[in-house]
């Protein structure tokens, strides 16, 4: 069987774990391998502080806290995307109001946002589906018309880009995700990036429970107290470790996905000149870090066939995300903005094939070898 998703290893996870727990003697949080882990993020996004923490989830419910998301308010966002995009602000007792998407990105309809705008809207929540990054200079203007906070869910888009920019790095805060299923990954964890030096003290004592913990062991006061709002958003230093040793391989991991990424292009471009098949678009100013490849079938029918027919032939394809405006919690903590033209009807078309550091040629042309297969 092909599974759709490896976990990145690259062989030197275990040493530097081992070195957390005998060299360092640091395990909790902010040890020496979460702060190299900030360091390289800073230093390859451009952003002026990451901060590691438990998840991407947790991220995007730090982000929601710093831009004083309160009961009532309400949020741009997308419905394709995954519940935690929403979890975070409906958490603050805010309402999601979602969009309809572009067809071609699978992003956020940048042309839908401003309709759905309103005296209560506090913020812009744009997903970089795929690594594949939303429209970011018409959001950016009119989240500065409105005087809108812009949390990007960059979850996905790690060392993907806008216009040369970093995704996670145009809006006030920017979440990454370390998932398993991601092209770095330490199990569970993720990272808030933060644009505004005005911002990161709050950041850093809401990440360790409401006290200033931090500032502490800087040295720059002499006991740290209880000060704000907080809860526990730190990984363990172990976890870090594991992400240390794959983000020192980075553009390794990045060229091999990326071999695999346009292999499965270069295959299956001709099913798609046919038009029995879409392939994933990628704007010309942007570009994208392999995190996903993805076909479009006609319609739920054909992919549902195709899904089968994969699975007998030993290959584990997959779809996504069920828009969240149709879930049960979707209905009753948010609303869809305008007519759903395209989120569930190319939700219901969209097949993820596997992805993962180290897929080898033979299987994608195997994997590719199959699809042309069904459609033959």
């Amino acid at each position: 069987m092909i599974d759709f998703n490896v976990p990145p290893y690259t062989g030197t996870e275990i040493t530097y774990i081992e070195e957390a727990i005998a060299k360092n003697h640091k395990i909790c949080g902010d040890g020496p391998f979460t702060h190299r882990c900030s360091e390289w993020l800073e230093k390859r996004t451009g952003t002026t502080k990451a901060l590691l923490t438990t998840s991407c989830t947790h991220a995007t419910e730090l982000a929601a806290l710093l831009s004083d998301i309160h009961k009532g308010d309400e949020v741009i966002m997308p419905s394709y995307t995954f519940v935690s995009t929403a979890d975070a602000f409906v958490l603050r007792g805010a309402v999601p109001v979602f969009v309809d998407i572009r067809p071609d990105t699978m992003n956020l309809d940048e042309t839908k946002i401003e309709a759905a705008i309103t005296e209560r809207t506090k913020a812009i929540v744009p997903v970089h589906y795929a690594g594949v990054s939303c429209e970011m200079d018409l959001i950016m203007d009119l989240a500065k018309k409105y005087n809108l906070a812009v949390i990007e869910d960059a979850a996905q888009g790690i060392l993907s880009t806008y216009k040369g920019k970093a995704l996670g790095t145009f809006g006030d805060f920017g979440c990454f995700s370390f998932h398993e299923t991601k092209n770095y990954s330490m199990g569970e964890g993720g990272a808030l990036l933060i644009r505004d030096k005005e911002n990161v003290e709050r950041a850093e004592i809401i990440r360790e429970k409401g006290t200033n913990r931090a500032k502490f062991f800087r040295g720059q006061i002499d006991k740290y107290t209880w000060v704000d709002v907080g809860s526990s958003y730190l990984p363990g230093d172990m976890n870090a470790a594991y992400l240390m040793a794959q983000l020192d391989l980075a553009d390794e991991i990045f060229a091999d996905r990326m071999r695999s990424w346009n292999l499965y292009e270069e295959l299956l471009k001709p099913l798609a000149d046919k038009g029995k098949i879409e392939l994933p678009t990628i704007p010309k100013h942007c570009t994208h870090n392999a995190h996903m490849f993805y076909i479009k079938a006609k319609d739920l029918k054909e992919r549902t066939t195709l899904i089968h027919f994969l699975k007998e032939n030993e290959i584990q394809a997959v779809f996504h995300y069920i828009p969240l405006h149709s879930a049960p919690a979707g209905q009753q903590f948010g609303r869809f903005h305008g007519e759903d033209v395209y989120t569930t009807k190319e939700s219901e078309r969209l097949l993820r094939l596997p992805m993962f550091y180290k897929l080898t040629e033979n299987q994608v042309r195997f994997i590719a070898e199959k699809v042309i297969e069904f459609y033959h």
